[in-house]
């Protein structure tokens, strides 16, 4: 037993450990020019505060939006800026795994003994997409001391599996997407619209888009346990859409749940991968 164990315990923890390894080295590579990296980092945090400005304009002339004021808006769109850019950094390359296929350089990677995700997370791992991680906890932390929140020991819990689990939801739908590229190696764009334009809608209260369209990002796409969900938790208030209240504590059993999609549609996409030949 205690042999079983312990192999399960390095299946997990030798992927952790490539990852970093790989990811380190890459950091070193690129901070052989510090300049360079300094400003993409900075060019990358304006372009999250640019998102946010674009919020900030909204609820300026808006006012209030289904109920929800700045403070309460900031929290939503922060709390998504930051999900979004933390699984962006760690699994953002994979959607360059169509180019990997048309190149060959996926066989490289089947062969090498590191599973071929860490590696396809890592290639050209940038460090200045931390720059997106920053400004969108920075806010967080404003929104947070905005917001009339009554703290107990439940919500102040709330914060940190909020983050974790809405980072691992949208790391699964990143990888999700990506597997269409095993199908269609052209099909990076499309499943660019589902990240990229995921975090556009859940950077604003989801209950102006509908309930057609929050029933669709809660039980086919559940974007809403990224921010939605937990931050109606948070602010105490009732679901405008007339949603159960318990799915604002769903969010980690979700972020399981796509976990295991994902490594499914990983697999899946492997096995039905065959070489260029090149």
């Amino acid at each position: 037993m205690a042999d079983v164990l312990a192999r399960a315990r390095e299946s997990v923890a030798w992927p952790v450990r490539a990852y970093l390894l790989l990811a380190w080295t890459w950091c070193r590579a690129l901070a052989q020019y510090p300049a360079s990296l300094v400003m993409m980092t900075l060019a990358t945090s304006l372009g999250v505060f640019a998102e946010i400005g674009a919020v900030i304009v909204v609820f300026g002339h808006a006012g209030r939006l289904e109920g929800f004021g700045l403070a309460e808006g900031l929290l939503i769109a922060g709390l998504s800026a930051t999900a979004f850019a933390c699984a962006d950094m760690i699994l953002g390359m994979v959607e360059h795994l169509g180019r990997h296929i048309r190149a060959g350089t996926l066989d490289v990677m089947l062969v090498r003994p590191v599973p071929p995700l860490v590696q396809m997370a890592t290639d050209r791992f940038a460090p200045r997409r931390l720059g997106r991680v920053v400004p969108g906890a920075v806010i967080v932390t404003v929104a947070l001391a905005e917001c009339d929140i009554d703290w107990t020991l439940g919500r102040a819990l709330m914060l940190p599996v909020l983050l974790v689990s809405g980072t691992a939801i949208c790391c699964s739908v990143w990888v999700i997407g990506s597997c269409l590229q095993f199908f269609v190696a052209d099909a990076r764009e499309a499943a660019n619209s589902v990240t990229y334009g995921g975090q556009a809608l859940t950077e604003y209260p989801l209950a102006v888009y509908g309930r057609d369209v929050v029933r669709a990002v809660t039980f086919v796409l559940p974007l809403a346990f990224v921010t939605w969900q937990p931050v109606l938790y948070l602010l105490d208030r009732p679901d405008p859409t007339g949603l159960p209240d318990a799915l604002r504590f769903a969010t980690p059993v979700v972020a399981v749940a796509m976990c295991l999609v994902a490594a499914f549609c990983w697999r899946t996409g492997l096995r039905h991968y065959r070489s260029t030949g090149s």
